[in-house]
């Protein structure tokens, strides 16, 4: 059974909230089709993820790409960056250029063999099927 919350209304004081929950009975929500829904973003969402590891997998890749991927990949998971990101409009700037990084030399290099690895593992991890 799935449990959805709603808001309601205005108020009771101010700066209150009021929050109205409604339990909504399994047979209304389509429990098949949640399911395969957040299957398809996760693939969505993984793909390109699982590349990147394919590819620093590969005894093919380069050590030059290997060190960008694996840089890259280090700045993102870092807590602390170059610009901190309460900052307004620039903060992430440095993480998008990180992210175009790894992307970019991540598509670069990707070759048929790693891409369908990928796939194999993709389809594991995230079937479309139940």
């Amino acid at each position: 059974m799935f449990s959805w919350f709603t808001q309601a209304g205005a108020a009771a004081e101010a700066g209150d909230r009021v929050l109205d929950v409604e339990v909504i009975d399994s047979s209304v929500v389509d429990e098949q089709l949640l399911l395969r829904l957040l299957r398809r973003g996760g693939r969505v969402l993984a793909r390109p993820a699982l590349e990147c590891l394919e590819l620093l997998l590969d005894a093919d890749t380069p050590p030059q790409v290997r060190l960008t991927v694996m840089a890259a990949l280090t700045y993102l998971l870092m807590p602390m960056d170059l610009l901190p990101d309460l900052l307004p409009a620039v903060g992430f700037s440095d993480d998008l250029v990180a992210l175009t990084t790894l992307l970019g030399t991540c598509w670069r290099h990707r070759t048929p063999a790693i891409r369908q690895r990928a796939l194999r593992r993709l389809d594991r991890w995230f079937p479309l099927t139940p």
